[in-house]
C-alpha cells in the first residue's frame, strides 16, 4: 500500500538545497575567484591553511598560525641533533659499551639507527607529499591515516614525549647528584657534595627542575629557541673534549661505592688506561651484570631499551614544522644530515670507551666522561644544557601535539580547554596539563626504570609513520607522488615489522600494554566517528582492493549453489518506505542491497544536474536507518524509463541486481514514517556522527528537509497503470525476478526494539508457493517461481530478527475429488524440502469451492477470474495465514496487453487486501541446488 505510493510519487520540484548549489556555480562560473580546494592541504589560489582552521571560527585565536621563520639548520637540524644527543650521550655511553661490549654496541646502534632510518626514509616520503601545517609527526600520521589513527597515534606519540621528558630530568637530576650528592659512604655534606640523596629527594628536585621548564615554556618559550645553538655550540665543544682527552689525560684509577638493598655498601675499583689494546679486547665481549642505581642484572633488551633512548630524537625537526619556512625540503634535509653527525659521533665515543676504561669503571660509573675529561667542567656543562634543552624541547613538543589534538576535537570535550591559547598564540592549558603528565612519571625515581616505556612508545609512534607511508604506497592513490623518491613499500614494511620485532623484544609487557591502548583508543575514535576532511586512507585501500576483487568476480563463473539475493529496491521517499528498507535489508542476507530513486527531469532544460547533491542526503539516511545499502540515482522523463536505466547500469561487474523491489500499487495513503521515530523527529539520534557531528554536511533539520511529505488524499498520482505494470514487464524482459510489497508499513520498527524477538512466539513466515489466479496453479509445486518462494522465505529465516519465526508452507489441493495424486505430490515435496535443507511446517488447504468458482459451472470453457473469486482467495488467506509476521506469495506474470494493466493489478489488490505484510514474487531464476 503505502511504499508503492511513495514509490510512485516523485517531486519534479527543486528543493532549496539543489536551488543554493544552482546559484553558486552561476557565481563561480561568473567570478572564477573560488579555491579549487576548499578543504585539503592547501587552495590552488594560494589560501594554504591547515584544514583545522577551517572549522574554526574567524576569531578562534586557537586557530592563529605562527610565523615561519625557521630554515633547515635552525629549525631541524638543531633540534634534531639537541634531542639524539640528550643525556643519554654523556651518561649512558660507557653503561652501554660496559654491559654489552664494543661488538653487542655497535649492533644495537646499528638496528637502532637501521630502524630510524627506515622510519626517516617515511617521514621524509610524507612530509615532500604536500604542505606540512603544525603538528608535526602528528599532522603527518593523521592527515595520511584519517583520524581514528591519527587521534590514537598522536595521544601515544604525546605520552611518549612526556614519558621521555621524564626520563631527561631525571637524568639530570642524576648529573647534578653525582657531582653536588652527598656521598652515601660518609653520609655528610663534604665541600659541594651538599645535596642529601633518596627517593625523595630525587623527586623533589625533578619536580624543581620540572617547575623550571614549565616556567619558560609557558614565559618565555621563544628563549628555548633562541639559545638553542648555543646549547649546540656548547654540547659540540663537551663532546669535542671527550675525544681529545685521552691525548691529554693519563691512566688513573677510581673507587665508587654504591648502596644496595637493605642499606648495604660496596666499593668497586676502576681504572681508565687511555688508548690500550688489552683493555678494548677485554671490552669486545658482552658482561651483563647488576646495574647499581636499579640493582637489577641487566640483559641485551634492557641496555638497547636505554641506548634506543638517544634515538628518539629524529622527529624533533618535523615537530617543528609549524615554523619552519619550507617543510617539504628542511624536514628531509635536516633530519638527515643530523642523524648521519649523530651516528659518526656515537661510534666514534664507542670505539674511545672501549678503547681507554676497563669495564668495571663503566658499569659502575654513570659520569666516567666527566671523570677522565682534560676539564670535568665541559662535560658537566655539556651534560645539564643538553639534558635541560631535551627536557624543554619534549615539554613543548609534547604540548604542541596535545594542542593540535584538542583543535581537532577528535577526543571531545576531555581535551577541549588544551585548545586554548594566550594572545601571543602559546598553548598554556596544554602545557600546564603536559607539565602535570610529567610530573607524574618522575615519581619512578630511576632514569632506566621508565627508559624501556619509552622506547616502545617511540617505537609504536615510529611504526605508525611507517604504517602510513606504506598505506599511501599501496593505495597507489594519484595525488601521493612525493618528491623525495629514496623509498619504497618494502622499507615501509620493513621499518615497520623492524619497529614491532624491538618493541617485544625490549619489553613485551610494556608492548603489549601499548597495543591494547591504542586498539582501545582507536575503538573509542571510531565509535565517536568524527568526521573529517582529511582524507581516510581506509577509503582509498579498499577502493584499491575491490577494484581488484571486482575484476575477479567474474559473473561466468556463478554457480546456483552460491546465488544470492541481490535487490535493487525503488523508493521514491524513503519517509513511507523505512520500515520496507529494514525489511530487505533483513532479507538479503549478505548479498547486494541498493536503494534506487528516479528524480523526473530533463537535463537538457536544467543548468546542473539535480541528482548529485541528493547523494549526502541518501547516504545520511541509509546511516540513520542502520542499513547496509548503496545508493543509486538518476534523472529521467519518467519513473519507467530511470527504473530501466538502473536496472541496466546499477552495480559493477558480478555485483549487480537480479530482483527488484517494489512497493505496492493500490489507493491507500501512505504514513509519515518520520512522524513515527524519534530518531527522525525529535533529534534523539544523530546518526554516525554523534549528537555534535555533522554527519558529513547533513543534520537532521536538513535530512527533513530534502524529502518531501508523503502523498497525501489531494496530490494526484504521478504514475499511471500501465507504467507500473510497464516496470514489472520491463524486469522481467531483462531477467530481474520482481518483488512486490505490500502493508510492510505494518512491521514494527527495529529502532524500537520491536524486532520478531518481541514478539509472539507463534508468528510464522507464510509460503503460498504456487499461482493462486490459474486452474493449473496447484498442479505443481516445484516451478521455479515456486521454488524461488521458498528460497526467499529460507533466506529470511536465517537473519537475525526472522531465526525464531516457523516457516508454514501451504499447499492447496482438491481433496474432495476421487484423485488422490495429490498426496504423492505432497510425499515429494517433502522429500524435496529435506533435500534443500529447509525446515518447514507442510499445512494442506482444501480449496475444492474456490476452484469450482474458478472453473464455473461449464468445464469446457476457459477459466474466468471473477471478482467473487478473488473474494474467496481473500478469505482463504485470511483463514489461514492471518496469524503469520509475513506472507510471500506467487506474483503471476503481468499481462502482454497494456491495456489490462488495470485489470491486473484489481485481481492483485483484492487477493491481498487486508492480509498484512506481504510480498508477491515472481522468480524467473533457479536459485536452489540438491548437490553438496
Amino acid at each position: 500500500m503505502n511504499e508503492l505510493n511513495a514509490f510512485f510519487y516523485v517531486s519534479c520540484s527543486w528543493n532549496r538545497n539543489i536551488v543554493r548549489t544552482v546559484v553558486a556555480l552561476f557565481q563561480v562560473m561568473a567570478g572564477e575567484r573560488s579555491p579549487l580546494l576548499t578543504h585539503g592541504v592547501f587552495s590552488v589560489v594560494g589560501e594554504g591553511g591547515d584544514s583545522r582552521r577551517a572549522s574554526t571560527s574567524a576569531g578562534d585565536t586557537s586557530s592563529k598560525a605562527s610565523p615561519r621563520t625557521l630554515n633547515t639548520f635552525f629549525g631541524v637540524m638543531v633540534p634534531t641533533i639537541l634531542s639524539m644527543f640528550s643525556i643519554i650521550l654523556f651518561l649512558r655511553t660507557g653503561f652501554v659499551i660496559g654491559h654489552a661490549g664494543l661488538l653487542q654496541g655497535l649492533l644495537m646502534l646499528g638496528v637502532a639507527y637501521f630502524i630510524i632510518s627506515l622510519t626517516i626514509l617515511s617521514i621524509c616520503a610524507i612530509s615532500t607529499n604536500g604542505a606540512v601545517e603544525a603538528g608535526g609527526a602528528y599532522y603527518m600520521i593523521s592527515r595520511s591515516l584519517g583520524p581514528e589513527f591519527g587521534g590514537s597515534i598522536g595521544l601515544m606519540f604525546f605520552l611518549a614525549k612526556v614519558c621521555a621528558c621524564g626520563v631527561y630530568v631525571l637524568g639530570l637530576v642524576e648529573a647534578i647528584l653525582d657531582i653536588f650528592g652527598q656521598d652515601p659512604a660518609v653520609g655528610m655534606a663534604q665541600g659541594v657534595r651538599v645535596l642529601p640523596q633518596g627517593y625523595w629527594f630525587s623527586v623533589l628536585y625533578s619536580s624543581v627542575l620540572l617547575l623550571l621548564c614549565l616556567v619558560v615554556c609557558l614565559v618565555g618559550a621563544h628563549i628555548y629557541a633562541k639559545a638553542s645553538f648555543i646549547t649546540l655550540l656548547v654540547v659540540t665543544v663537551a663532546i669535542l673534549s671527550i675525544l681529545i682527552s685521552p691525548l691529554l689525560v693519563g691512566p688513573r684509577h677510581f673507587s665508587f661505592t654504591h648502596t644496595l638493598e637493605h642499606n648495604r655498601s660496596i666499593t668497586h675499583n676502576g681504572t681508565y688506561t687511555g688508548f690500550n689494546s688489552s683493555t678494548l679486547a677485554n671490552n669486545l665481549a658482552p658482561g651483563y651484570s647488576l646495574d647499581y642505581s636499579t640493582n637489577r642484572v641487566m640483559s641485551f633488551s634492557t641496555v638497547f631499551a636505554v641506548m634506543f633512548t638517544s634515538c628518539t630524537g629524529i622527529m624533533a625537526g618535523a615537530n617543528m614544522s609549524g615554523e619552519l619556512k619550507n617543510p617539504s625540503v628542511a624536514i628531509p634535509k635536516g633530519t638527515i644530515i643530523a642523524v648521519l653527525y649523530t651516528f659518526t659521533v656515537y661510534v666514534l665515543l664507542f670505539l674511545l670507551t672501549s678503547s681507554t676504561c676497563d669495564r668495571l669503571l663503566l658499569i659502575n660509573d654513570y659520569g666516567v666522561f666527566q671523570r677522565i675529561n682534560v676539564w670535568s667542567p665541559f662535560v658537566i656543562v655539556g651534560v645539564y644544557c643538553a639534558s635541560l634543552s631535551a627536557a624543554m624541547c619534549s615539554l613543548i613538543g609534547a604540548s604542541r601535539i596535545l594542542h593540535a589534538l584538542a583543535i581537532d576535537q577528535l577526543f571531545g570535550l576531555p581535551l577541549a580547554p588544551a585548545a586554548i591559547t594566550s594572545q601571543s598564540g602559546n598553548p598554556w592549558v596544554a602545557v600546564i596539563f603536559t607539565w602535570a603528565l610529567v610530573q607524574c612519571t618522575v615519581f619512578a625515581g630511576q632514569l632506566n626504570v621508565i627508559a624501556g616505556l619509552v622506547t616502545v612508545f617511540y617505537l609504536l609512534a615510529y611504526a605508525a609513520v611507517d604504517l602510513a607511508c606504506l598505506a599511501l604506497e599501496w593505495a597507489s592513490a594519484p595525488n601521493f607522488r612525493p618528491t623525495f623518491q629514496l623509498f619504497s613499500w618494502h622499507t615501509c614494511l620493513l621499518g615497520m615489522l623492524s619497529c614491532l620485532v624491538m618493541m617485544f623484544v625490549i619489553n613485551p609487557v610494556y608492548s603489549s600494554a601499548s597495543i591494547v591502548l591504542l586498539l582501545l583508543l582507536l575503538l573509542f575514535l571510531h565509535y565517536r566517528s568524527p568526521t573529517s576532511s582529511w582524507g581516510y586512507i581506509s577509503q582509498a585501500l579498499i577502493f584499491h582492493q575491490v577494484r581488484k576483487y571486482l575484476l575477479m568476480l567474474d559473473s561466468r563463473k556463478d554457480h546456483v549453489k552460491f546465488w544470492r539475493l541481490q535487490v535493487l529496491l525503488m523508493v521514491a521517499n524513503p519517509r513511507s518506505s523505512c520500515q520496507l528498507i529494514s525489511f530487505v535489508n533483513q532479507l538479503k542476507k549478505g548479498g547486494l542491497f541498493v536503494l534506487g530513486h528516479v528524480q523526473l527531469g530533463d537535463l537538457d532544460m536544467l543548468p546542473a544536474d539535480p541528482v548529485q547533491q541528493q547523494y549526502n542526503f541518501w547516504l545520511s539516511l541509509v546511516d540513520k536507518l542502520g542499513v547496509k545499502a548503496f545508493v543509486d540515482l538518476t534523472l529521467s522523463l519518467s519513473v519507467r524509463q530511470g527504473t530501466q536505466h538502473l536496472l541496466r547500469i546499477t552495480g559493477l561487474g558480478g555485483m549487480k541486481p537480479n530482483t527488484l523491489v517494489l512497493g505496492f500499487y493500490d489507493n491507500s495513503y501512505p504514513e509519515d514514517y518520520f512522524l513515527q521515530d524519534p530518531a527522525f523527529c525529535d533529534g534523539t539520534g544523530d546518526g554516525p556522527g554523534g549528537p555534535e557531528g555533522d554527519n558529513f554536511g547533513v543534520d537532521l533539520p536538513s535530512l527533513q528537509a530534502h524529502f518531501p511529505p508523503v502523498r497525501h488524499t489531494e496530490s494526484p498520482r504521478s504514475l499511471q497503470p500501465e507504467e507500473y505494470v510497464g516496470i514489472i514487464s520491463d524486469a522481467i524482459k531483462m531477467g530481474k525476478n520482481v518483488c512486490l510489497a505490500r502493508y510492510f508499513h505494518q512491521l514494527p520498527p527495529e529502532g524500537k526494539g520491536m524486532t520478531l524477538k518481541s514478539r509472539d512466539s507463534m508468528d510464522t513466515i507464510d509460503v503460498w508457493p504456487f499461482n493462486l489466479l490459474s486452474a493449473q496453479g496447484s498442479g505443481s509445486f516445484a516451478d521455479v517461481c515456486s521454488l524461488f518462494l521458498l528460497q526467499m522465505a529460507c533466506v529470511l529465516n536465517m537473519a537475525a530478527g526472522w531465526r525464531k519465526a516457523r516457516v508454514r508452507i501451504f499447499l492447496c489441493v482438491e481433496a474432495e475429488s476421487g484423485d488422490q495424486g495429490w498426496l504423492a505430490k505432497e510425499e515429494r515435496f517433502r522429500d524435496l524440502l529435506g533435500k534443500l535443507r529447509i525446515r518447514a511446517t507442510i499445512k494442506i488447504v482444501a480449496w475444492d469451492s474456490v476452484m469450482r468458482m474458478l472453473r464455473g459451472t461449464d468445464p469446457t470453457a476457459p477459466p474466468s477470474v471473477s471478482e467473487e473469486f478473488l473474494n474467496k482467495v481473500n478469505l482463504l488467506l485470511k483463514e489461514h495465514s492471518s496469524t503469520g509476521a509475513v506472507r510471500f506469495l506467487y506474483l503471476p506474470g503481468p499481462p502482454a496487453d497494456s491495456s489490462q494493466s488495470q485489470q491486473y493489478l484489481a485481481q492483485l489488490d483484492a487477493i491481498t487486501q487486508g492480509l498484512g505484510p506481504t510480498l508477491l514474487i515472481h522468480g524467473l531464476t533457479p536459485v536452489t541446488c540438491t548437490e553438496l
